[in-house]
């Protein structure tokens, strides 16, 4: 993992708010791409897997996937 996921996601529940929706997987083309954690304030954190420090390099499906998504406002 090159991002410090650790680390960010320390600081989201530094934030203390309440977990809505637990991880769990998301998909793209029937393959999961990541996984999603959803808080009580209507925030989303969402990985994607195999993405690295510049996920749209690497993930570009997912990315476009994930930013479409969230554009119109759909659910990951």
């Amino acid at each position: 993992m090159v991002v410090p996921y650790l680390a960010t996601e320390a600081w989201v529940r530094s934030l203390n708010y309440s977990i809505v929706e637990d991880w769990r997987p998301w998909h793209t083309n029937g393959q999961v791409s990541g996984y999603t954690r959803t808080f009580s304030n209507s925030k989303t954190f969402a990985t994607v897997k195999g993405g690295g420090h510049t996920a749209p390099e690497y993930k570009p499906e997912e990315c476009l996937d994930m930013y479409s998504r969230w554009l119109s406002r759909r659910p990951l």
